[in-house]
């Protein structure tokens, strides 16, 4: 493994690249089809702590995994969701947002610090949240209300606790 630059130790990406070399030699491919077993799409946060798979038993090809910060029902999660029920087959929408959440508590002064600092602003919204619970019934809204969606009735919410690994469903 080559070494990070200015480093003598093998970048983070290099050891992805040798984790997939060993994981190649084993890989057999199972046919498995793009659509979800479950029809079920899953949009959480992007967290590192949040192993869906292991909280959800879920499997390789099971679901649609969609995250990004916050697991905040942005356009662009609208667009994937999309794509996932019209192209893909899926019928269930489950959002998970987490405690202990990076954006509970940041403002959009993240946003004006970013254009301060680069001298330019961003095109997108952090969508930052003080309320964990308000934010999962407003993405569950925003999914409800889609007109992209047509499968809009199988959406419910959860907080995902970070020290406990208990889902809690928010109505």
């Amino acid at each position: 493994m080559a070494p990070a630059p200015g480093s003598d130790r093998p970048s983070e990406t290099d050891r992805f690249v040798a984790a997939n070399r060993s994981y190649a030699e084993t890989f057999r491919d199972g046919g498995m089809d793009a659509r979800p077993v479950r029809k079920v799409a899953v949009v959480a946060c992007m967290d590192a702590r949040l192993d869906l798979f292991a909280a959800l038993g879920l499997e390789l090809g099971d679901a649609h995994i969609i995250r990004n910060a916050g697991g905040v029902v942005t356009d662009d999660t609208i667009r994937s969701l999309t794509i996932s029920q019209r192209a893909l087959g899926t019928r269930t929408v489950v959002l998970i947002h987490h405690t202990g959440c990076g954006l509970l508590g940041l403002t959009e002064d993240f946003r004006h610090e970013l254009e301060h600092e680069v001298g330019q602003r961003p095109q997108w919204a952090v969508e930052a949240f003080t309320d964990l619970d308000g934010d999962v019934r407003q993405s569950m809204q925003r999914v409800r209300t889609s007109p992209f969606l047509p499968h809009r009735d199988q959406v419910r919410g959860f907080v995902f606790d970070v020290h406990t690994g208990l889902l809690r469903e928010i109505r």
